[in-house]
């Protein structure tokens, strides 16, 4: 048995996210549809970046920005991801080293540039993507090394990354790689649009390859195409060890194989952009299970995790998440 060397090994999309604020007026003078991600090509790419106010950038993508929260707790944390060796590919790399993620994923020397995903943030704080994939696509099952998998003590998987025939490949060997070491395999659904995409394929991960699901209410309910949340939430009921499912303002619902959990939100003095939401509410859950807490504290401590990044711009924490949890489980 390969000791444990990592309490998350997240594996997804290698993005460099732009963001800038703008209007609704902005959305809709450049066809964007609101809080979609939407998968544009390089062209599109060039064009939405040019007009695009003055913004930030950083090393982003799901998967990374779910691990580099981990990290933040205080977690152990590793990704896998593909970048091009370019100047965005730089950023990457940097970016999320510096924030205490091991990455050893070798940048490639040809084919498309690294990813960007072009973020509008309205007044309302909610938040827009369009996402050029670039190199990301050309994620494989090498790119994913199996004693790596062993070596952690769950494997995070974002569904972005479900559309390329590759990184389905990638995924496969990962999650079987994860359950020979007898690890756990968490996914995130990622968002509807995905799971329209993809439904029958994600219900086979759910029911076969998934240990820990997340989703919000919209995705657990297109998943199992029912009439609302209730009904979705019964029908997640059995097909995965655990499913943490989010429900915005209303908070939580936390669903085990006996035990279900009411998780009320946490209070946001002002919400700035919700922009990584979903993936610092997974580190927060994960950093609680990976330490041994029940499913009640993972999501206290998902909840709070999550308030914490809704309250700025950015994806990624900017106050110290292991001194805010201290003094909330004191």
């Amino acid at each position: 048995m390969v000791d444990i060397r990592y309490d998350v090994l997240g594996i997804g999309n290698a993005i460099v996210d732009v963001l800038a604020p703008a209007e609704d007026t902005f959305l809709v003078e450049h066809g964007l549809v609101k809080e979609a991600m939407t998968l544009i090509d390089a062209e599109r790419a060039e064009q939405l970046y040019a007009v695009m106010g003055a913004g930030t950038e950083s090393s982003g993508g799901s998967a990374a920005n779910t691990v580099a929260g981990v990290a933040a707790l205080g977690g152990s944390a590793c990704f896998i991801g593909k970048v091009r060796d370019d100047q965005l590919g730089n950023i990457f790399a940097h970016d999320i080293r510096a924030v205490g993620v091991d990455f050893h994923s070798e940048p490639a020397t040809g084919g498309a540039p690294t990813a960007r995903c072009l973020i509008v943030v309205t007044p309302d704080a909610k938040r827009t993507m369009n996402t050029y994939l670039g190199a990301c696509v050309e994620l494989g099952p090498e790119d994913v090394d199996e004693d790596l998998v062993a070596a952690s003590a769950i494997t995070y998987l974002e569904g972005y990354l479900w559309d390329p025939d590759g990184a389905k490949a990638a995924f496969i060997k990962a999650m079987g790689a994860a359950r020979a070491a007898d690890r756990k395999v968490a996914l995130s659904l990622s968002d509807s649009f995905c799971v329209d995409r993809h439904r029958e394929e994600f219900l086979d991960l759910v029911e076969h390859h998934v240990d820990i699901l997340f989703a919000n209410e919209d995705e657990i309910i297109s998943l199992y195409q029912a009439d609302n949340f209730d009904a979705a939430m019964q029908a997640v009921r059995g097909h995965c060890e655990i499913a943490a499912l989010t429900r915005s303002e209303k908070g939580a619902v936390i669903v085990g194989r006996d035990e279900v959990h009411v998780i009320d939100a946490e209070p946001v003095e002002h919400i700035v952009d919700t922009t990584g939401a979903g993936d610092l509410y997974a580190a927060g859950f994960l950093a609680g299970f990976s330490q041994g807490r029940g499913l009640p504290e993972c999501g206290h401590m998902a909840g709070i995790a999550a308030a914490e990044v809704i309250s700025h711009m950015g994806a990624r924490p900017e106050a110290d998440l292991q001194a805010f949890m201290q003094d909330k489980f004191r």
